[in-house]
């Protein structure tokens, strides 16, 4: 009992740091960049918004919006990441490894290329879809012969897929220059230029993902034991994965139609907050989160400061850091097979 009560509080005290962490790399997200603006500013900015002050169009138009949109897309791709990686028991899925992130891509480019939309909102949708045509087509290639799925299948699905849609969208774009101009920063993923406002058509879909997730941890948890034991625990697992995987596409599929192509965050974190908050999803999940928040509020925010005057797309940024720790994972997963 004393244990328990232990390891639980150890649990809290994370959280709160892991929000402390959060809160910390989203006010210096706000208030750091290329523009020097003293820091005192801010409290000015928010409590006092003077519309002719160029600092606090700044803060307030430039440099909030981004910081809202870095933590909502850095959380939701940690804990798409976590819970594909639950579902397939492979700890090399995320929605940029298996394919997700690029199918919502492709089909963004073919909104944009044929279609000639240009604002997230009008493309979200594009993404969404885009997103269940890559997770159906990495489901149906990765089955073996009696419906089961391996997670080394699923990881060449996965690859194979990215392939195909990467190929296609710069296809499209090498065809329509203009195009290719409107999302070439957005392809690199990016949190800069985005606005408040572009985010009101996304947040049912995020909220909607929040509330099925909350629904479904404990489920989350019982697909550890192995589809066996679920199934005789009264279980629907086919049930319980096609909802988990609904939460995957509206969150890695949103997170993409705002921000663009962002890898390896839904890789990375969860493997750190296992690390942390152990395997239980009422703990983990909220840690990937506030984790997974920071993690791309503070590549963002080197990214500023990496080559000034240029800033450096927080895409770039995260495959930076996670390239070397997915060729780690690898490795670490063939030696262990």
């Amino acid at each position: 009992m004393t244990n328990g009560l232990n390891h639980r509080s150890w649990k809290i005290l994370g959280l709160l740091l892991g929000a402390l962490l959060t809160l910390s790399a989203f006010i210096a997200s706000v208030a750091l960049g290329t523009t020097p603006i003293p820091f005192s500013t801010l409290g000015t900015a928010l409590w006092h918004y003077d519309p002719t002050s160029v600092d606090h169009i700044i803060l307030l138009s430039e440099r909030l919006p981004r910081a809202v949109v870095a933590s909502l897309v850095g959380a939701s791709l940690a804990i798409a990441g976590a819970l594909m990686q639950t579902m397939t028991r492979n700890p090399l899925a995320s929605p940029g490894i298996l394919g997700i992130n690029a199918g919502a891509m492709f089909l963004v480019v073919v909104s944009v290329s044929i279609l000639h939309l240009r604002s997230p909102a009008e493309y979200v949708w594009a993404a969404l879809a885009g997103a269940c045509l890559a997770a159906l087509l990495v489901f149906l290639l990765s089955r073996g012969r009696h419906g089961e799925l391996s997670p080394l299948r699923v990881v060449l699905a996965g690859v194979a897929v990215t392939a195909l849609f990467v190929s296609f969208s710069q296809g499209l774009l090498i065809a329509d220059q203009q195009g290719f101009e409107s999302v070439l920063y957005w392809l690199a993923g990016s949190v800069a230029g985005r606005d408040l406002a572009s985010l009101e058509p996304l947040l049912p879909l995020f909220a909607i993902a929040l509330v099925l997730c909350a629904c479904l941890v404990r489920h989350a948890n019982a697909l550890m034991l192995g589809d066996e034991m679920v199934t005789g625990l009264g279980i629907n697992v086919g049930t319980i994965k096609l909802l988990l995987g609904a939460v995957v596409i509206l969150l890695a599929g949103s997170s993409v139609a705002i921000a663009g192509m962002i890898g390896f965050v839904g890789l990375i974190v969860p493997h750190m907050a296992r690390g942390i908050f152990g395997l239980d999803h009422r703990w983990m999940l909220p840690g990937c989160a506030l984790l997974g928040a920071s993690l791309l509020l503070l590549a963002d925010l080197t990214g500023r400061f990496l080559m000034p005057p240029q800033e450096v797309p927080v895409g770039i940024m995260t495959a930076l850091l996670g390239t070397p720790l997915f060729i780690h994972l690898a490795r670490r997963g063939a030696s262990g097979s």
